[in-house]
């Protein structure tokens, strides 16, 4: 496969859906508290980077296309951090501020490079926050090639529906990584992308391929989709159209953390068929970059030049 280097610059998407801060503390681990049966971490380096739809949009930037965001944060310091870090990024955001809900943190603490805690802050954006997400997809979608929802369930995409019919009103394709089990919430997108947990919690557990197929093109179906691609974590992904079947093994890379791999292979399949590639030529390449990743510590990204590096 060719890397479509040139054609991606021009590659426009617009990723909407829950914003996250992911924030690392890292330290050395020597001994235990006295005061509880706990590891002492003596901090030693502290990070913060892009989670959820922002490290969607992160990915999309990186891979050298142009990434706007929508997405709620608080009226507070992790708020601020996601605009610096977006705008750091490469990727234009355009934030709702909630004062009433706090930015959704996920805060890890790490020792010998193994995560001990995570302490999360989160909380449903308010209805007025709702209204400014419908109104920013609104003022965005038409100077767009493509649209990506990411749905971490805490609250952005309540009204996914309506967002979803704002794009096709506007001609614009919609790809949405999915959340829970009432898929009805997805009719009518372009694509939706489950993981293998995610699959089986919309249809059930499957025994044979043949099983799989089945329900999968079933779901597709009755959804109106064009496309269902399910991530398989080391069995590969599997894309189901009208056309039937396409199934890609898995890429023999090292694996360190899963964190974000999804973000990743969904930013990835959004860049290619914004320059408008075929479907399985992008599941190739989003498989691709889903190997490099997962050999990366946290919500990580990968470039341009390391997908086009890699060998066919």
């Amino acid at each position: 496969m060719e890397f479509p280097t040139q054609s991606i610059t021009g590659a426009r998407v617009l990723v909407v859906g829950d914003v996250m801060l992911d924030r690392y503390w890292f330290g050395e681990v020597d001994r235990i508290s006295p005061e509880a049966p706990v590891p002492v971490v003596r901090v030693a380096r502290r990070e913060d980077r892009l989670g959820g739809a922002a490290n969607v949009a992160r990915n999309v930037a990186a891979l050298g296309a142009q990434a706007t965001l929508i997405g709620v944060v608080g009226a507070d310091e992790a708020g601020d951090r996601i605009e610096r870090l977006a705008s750091e990024a490469g990727v234009q955001a355009d934030l709702i501020r909630d004062a009433e809900h706090p930015t959704t943190l996920k805060m890890r603490v790490l020792g010998r490079q193994q995560q001990l805690l995570r302490v999360d802050f989160e909380q449903h954006p308010a209805i007025a926050a709702l209204d400014g997400i419908d109104s920013a997809l609104a003022a965005h979608v038409a100077r767009h090639d493509v649209v990506v929802l990411s749905d971490y369930a805490k609250g952005a995409l309540d009204r996914v529906s309506g967002l979803i019919a704002a794009a096709r009103a506007a001609g614009v394709p919609v790809l949405v990584d999915p959340k829970g089990d009432d898929y009805a919430r997805y009719r009518g997108a372009t694509l939706v992308t489950p993981n293998r947990s995610e699959m089986q919690q919309a249809v059930g557990r499957w025994n044979t391929e043949a099983e799989l197929t089945e329900r999968a093109q079933r779901l597709r179906t009755e959804l109106e989709l064009e496309t269902l691609l399910v991530t398989r974590s080391e069995q590969g992904m599997t894309l189901f159209t009208d056309a039937g079947r396409e199934h890609v093994d898995a890429q023999a890379h090292e694996v360190f953390d899963v964190s974000g791999a999804g973000d990743t292979v969904l930013a990835t399949l959004a860049v290619m068929r914004a320059v408008g590639l075929p479907w399985l030529e992008a599941m190739r390449w989003a498989n691709r970059a889903g190997g490099i990743v997962v050999g990366k510590l946290g919500t990580s990204i990968v470039t341009a030049a390391e997908l086009a590096g890699e060998p066919t």
